[in-house]
């Protein structure tokens, strides 16, 4: 098994510092010495949930972005914020944007979303037992509630109706928990 060697900086630059993301730009020694860029989005640590009800529908959420100029159906998600713990921020995800807390929280996996050239990672949680319990939502956002028989989840996948990466990975990861 080869084995890769680390990409020690030399050089970063702050380029940009915003409400949600931060942008850098770090020269950094390649194994062979030569020096290259690396453009790096710094985004703190997050989240992405996967509601499932009693009657055996996942509540997911339909929202406008902005990048993608399209309203997608996604696993409601968020920022961890500071001093948060991950299972929080499920908490007040869930409250802030489906109005509802969780009885049982289960920890699925974590990974990184951009690793390419991103910091965010992200924790998937499965949340049930669910009550009502709301949070205000953040001022700056757009959201409906789709609940969705999680039996349909494959076929909204392979339609396109859900098309990001985070909700496709939690979502399958849920799948395959209930197929066992």
């Amino acid at each position: 098994m080869d084995t890769i060697q680390s990409e020690p900086t030399v050089e970063s630059k702050d380029l940009y510092r915003g409400r949600i993301v931060n942008l850098r730009v770090d020269t950094v020694r390649l194994p062979n010495g030569r020096l290259t860029t690396r453009e790096i989005v710094e985004h703190s640590q997050s989240v992405c949930i996967v509601p499932v009800d009693s009657r055996g529908n996942v509540l997911l959420v339909r929202q406008y972005r902005k990048p993608a100029e399209a309203a997608l159906l996604e696993v409601p998600a968020g920022g961890v914020e500071a001093g948060e713990v991950s299972q929080e921020a499920v908490l007040r995800e869930l409250q802030e944007e489906v109005g509802l807390t969780a009885g049982t929280l289960r920890h699925l996996a974590s990974f990184w979303l951009a690793p390419g050239w991103c910091t965010e990672y992200m924790h998937a949680y499965l949340a049930t037992d669910l009550q009502p319990a709301s949070l205000a939502a953040d001022e700056d956002e757009n959201i409906a509630v789709v609940s969705v028989p999680l039996t349909r989840v494959p076929e909204l996948i392979q339609s396109g109706e859900i098309q990001d990466a985070k909700s496709i990975a939690a979502l399958l990861l849920v799948l395959h928990l209930n197929s066992k």
